[in-house]
């Protein structure tokens, strides 16, 4: 089955690596395009799934390398808007195990900036599902719009939603207050044991998994790094292994991860609703194809999920 249109609402960040300098009073920095939502939007394009990025980029650098990666990598940039504010900007210390820290930028930059008039004009037929989250449903002014988006859109298509917490930006209270209404938006919830860490201290996934079952999400997957992942279907559960692989960083994992799970959902025809013909064996098996998407991202360096192409050496029945 041909996989529906998946549109993408969400920021572009400019990901600067430090790298060696020449001189001891100098910084080099490896500036490659990220942030969540334009790294899932890739990753989708890369898989074969027809992907429309929502996103306002800048004119400038940062802004032009942002849009020539999404065009290079297949994604619709039709509803993009032309932005005038600067682009955001992440600058990224990796530590041994190749886990990223970030410095932000992001102060009245464009990827906030969202108008109803903007978001007025997207027509969402043909598109099984919208994916959001992480800054842009926090950031003022425009994550009221983007909310009020996407309560819009879910008369029409699947809502899924990746908190992506960002303590050093928003304070986890922030995206606790929020987060009920989201689980009233969303079918699916794809989070880290990180956000999980942040939004419910000390909280077993289980019973984190029902309450948000209870404020209204029905899939809920929460993602462990090597520790593999734990899929929720209105509380019917599995546990999903990591695929080993050697380790680059893990920028971006979680992203191609919600890619993948998506992906592998719609080419099997199970978005554009409310996940009513969803069971949980569907679940596992696009939670192993994800995986499988998130380990080749960790695999190299910087945000940069796989192409159809590469996966083929990995995957047997649930490859799609």
């Amino acid at each position: 089955m041909r996989p529906r249109q998946i549109t993408v609402l969400g920021e572009c960040v400019a990901d600067a690596f430090a790298e060696p300098a020449s001189a001891s009073n100098e910084l080099a920095l490896r500036v490659l395009p990220g942030g969540g939502p334009a790294n899932t939007a890739v990753a989708l394009a890369r898989l074969g799934t027809p992907a429309r990025f929502l996103a306002r980029l800048s004119g400038d650098v940062f802004g032009r390398l942002f849009r020539a990666h999404l065009e290079a990598s297949g994604v619709d940039l039709s509803n993009a808007v032309t932005a005038t504010e600067p682009s955001t900007l992440a600058v990224a210390e990796l530590d041994a195990q190749g886990q990223a820290a970030f410095s932000f930028h992001a102060d009245s930059t464009a990827d906030w900036q969202w108008t109803a008039g903007e978001l007025a004009r997207v027509d969402l037929t043909g598109t099984a599902c919208v994916h959001t989250g992480s800054l842009a449903l926090v950031r003022d002014p425009g994550a009221a719009v983007v909310e009020d988006f996407l309560a819009a859109a879910a008369s029409r298509a699947t809502v899924s939603i990746d908190p992506n917490v960002r303590p050093l930006l928003v304070r986890p209270e922030v995206y606790r207050a929020r987060l009920a209404h989201w689980c009233e938006l969303a079918d699916v919830l794809r989070l880290s044991e990180d956000d999980l860490e942040l939004l419910l201290p000390g909280t077993p996934p289980e019973q984190a998994c029902d309450l948000w079952h209870a404020a209204g999400a029905r899939l809920v997957v929460i993602t462990r790094g090597a520790g593999g992942a734990l899929a929720s279907l209105d509380g019917e559960r599995v546990h999903v292994p990591a695929v080993p692989t050697s380790v680059a960083d893990t920028v971006g994992a979680g992203d191609s991860f919600t890619a993948g799970l998506l992906h592998h959902l719609d080419t099997r025809g199970l978005l554009g609703g409310r996940l009513t013909d969803v069971r949980l064996d569907d679940v596992a098996q696009a939670c192993a194809f994800a995986a499988r998407v998130a380990a080749l991202t960790c695999s190299v360096p910087g945000p940069n999920p796989p192409w159809q192409s590469q996966l083929a050496p990995l995957t047997t029945t649930d490859h799609a």
